[in-house]
């Protein structure tokens, strides 16, 4: 896709994303600050809000730092098949792109199982936040982050979307793959103590 053709696409989304953003912020309203429906709504707004991000965003990797809550950022990504669980830990980082690079490594992972789990802890001056999957594992005579590489027919390009993020942040994303016992990828990030000034 040339970028004349990514230009117009991503100025063509807008109006539809704000659209949607706009409802779920409605829906927020009318659902009070309690029960499922109010946070399918906050899920709702918040990943609108990415989107806008994302479409406004001139730079692919750009990085706005802010101290925020990792459970905060990976709460948003629950759902029927995909188990979170993560301590409250402050981290600098930009929690649209962290968000990015975790959907795409929780969606790797629904492609080649059903069930993912991410858990984030603390350990010593980093964040460590795993998505793990019950799939078959990745294949150890493929590299998964080389751009483009894909053996499921999708783009190729989550994988390494996700490492880049992550790197931008300076931090590092690691793949162990058991064969047979599915994929975890671990993402490390440092924590707001630790981050440079």
């Amino acid at each position: 896709m040339t970028g004349d053709r990514l230009a117009v696409l991503a100025h063509e989304l807008r109006s539809p994303v704000a659209a949607l953003v706009a409802l779920a912020e409605r829906a927020a309203g009318i659902a009070g600050s309690g029960g499922v429906l109010a946070q399918l709504a906050a899920i709702a707004v918040a990943a609108g809000r990415d989107i806008e991000r994302l479409l406004s965003d001139p730079d692919l990797l750009s990085i706005r730092l802010v101290e925020v809550d990792m459970a905060e950022i990976v709460r948003g990504l629950a759902r029927p098949d995909v188990v979170v669980v993560s301590e409250s830990v402050k981290v600098v980082c930009d929690p649209t792109r962290v968000r990015q690079a975790i959907a795409n490594l929780v969606a790797n992972g629904l492609r080649h199982g059903t069930r993912v789990t991410i858990e984030g802890r603390r350990d010593r001056d980093h964040v460590v936040i795993r998505i793990r999957d019950n799939g078959p594992g990745v294949d150890p005579t493929i590299d998964p982050f080389v751009q483009g590489v894909s053996t499921t027919g999708s783009s190729g390009y989550g994988l390494w979307l996700a490492r880049a993020v992550i790197e931008a942040h300076g931090g590092r994303l690691e793949l162990t793959s058991p064969p047979g016992k599915g994929a975890a990828f671990t993402l490390f990030l440092p924590l707001a103590s630790a981050a440079p000034d």
